[in-house]
């Protein structure tokens, strides 16, 4: 079953709730977990960021949207219960609780209005399923892709020498190729439209990789491969790097998983986002720091 999304989760953890008693947090999640029909993989679902589990991150926002209206009360740190609200909300027997139901209830659009500087987007719509959190990341994913995409625009659409810097600056940033130099000297023959070298695996040069970069609009496919194989096996080496501005064929990826030599195989989107990791031809325009309460230093008063 897909995870519900953080509205979905309000009336169950509502009635969670209804027998009066405190709940801890931790317990209430793997209860409402099983309530969903959630599997184990279902529950190992991450935000795209990879900082918390996303039923977590949707339980966490459905909890914080009951309590800021004042249905649900933090007694202690890590448990809740009901208020006479929520008993009361429950009372009307509603087939659902979400963020149009929540509006009858000033606390809400205070809660909102508190943190609408803060988030600096559109004040969300009762039909928005998503959480702040996962909002946020979306919009920080499409303003990735966005400059992933011209990223790899400009380098087809620039000389062969640029995909050879781009590919040097890269893997010296990611600690291969000993010194810019060595790199350069190593990776700078030039090719095929592209890089074709080798350079050191580490510092200490005690292993090599070959390196292969096409600057391609059309599939890479298993014959470029096995061709690049047979040219690690004439050098004796047992790694490689084949980077393309295009993508790779399904017979290419799957010759690469049953060779013995290791062939890293890196596709034209997968190079612009390395290259975003490790700003290459990049630069920052601005960056927001997302913070939480530290319940430690509170539980310490």
């Amino acid at each position: 079953m897909p995870v519900p999304d953080f509205q979905s989760i309000m009336l169950p953890l509502l009635r969670l709730a209804a027998d009066g008693k405190e709940h801890f947090v931790r317990d209430a999640v793997e209860a409402l977990a099983s309530h969903f029909g959630l599997s184990d993989a279902d529950r190992q679902l991450m935000l795209p960021s990879g900082r918390a589990r996303l039923f977590d991150n949707r339980f966490a926002w459905a909890k914080t949207h009951l309590t800021k209206t004042l249905l649900l009360q933090a007694t202690r740190r890590g448990y809740f219960k009901i208020t006479e609200r929520g008993f009361n909300a429950l009372r009307d027997a509603p087939d659902k609780v979400d963020l149009h139901f929540l509006n009858r209830f000033p606390e809400l659009k205070q809660f909102r209005a508190a943190n609408r500087p803060t988030l600096q987007h559109p004040e969300p719509q009762p039909e928005t399923q998503g959480t702040p959190d996962e909002l946020l990341e979306a919009a920080y994913q499409s303003l990735r892709d966005s400059l992933a995409n011209d990223l790899l625009d400009l380098i087809k659409k620039g000389p062969p020498s640029l995909l050879e810097k781009v590919v040097v600056e890269l893997l010296i940033s990611m600690g291969y190729g000993g010194s810019r130099k060595d790199a350069g000297q190593a990776i700078g023959k030039a090719g095929d439209e592209g890089v074709d070298g080798i350079i050191k695996e580490d510092r200490l040069g005690l292993d090599i990789i070959y390196i292969q970069a096409k600057k391609w609009d059309n599939t890479v496919g298993r014959p470029e491969i096995q061709r690049f194989a047979g040219a690690l096996q004439g050098q004796k080496a047992r790694k490689g790097i084949f980077i393309t501005t295009s993508d790779f064929s399904r017979d290419a990826r799957e010759y690469t998983a049953h060779l013995e030599l290791k062939i890293v195989l890196i596709d034209g989107d997968q190079l612009a986002q390395m290259m975003i990791d490790n700003d290459i031809g990049v630069a920052s325009v601005s960056q927001y720091s997302v913070k939480k309460i530290d319940s430690d230093y509170f539980s310490e008063a």
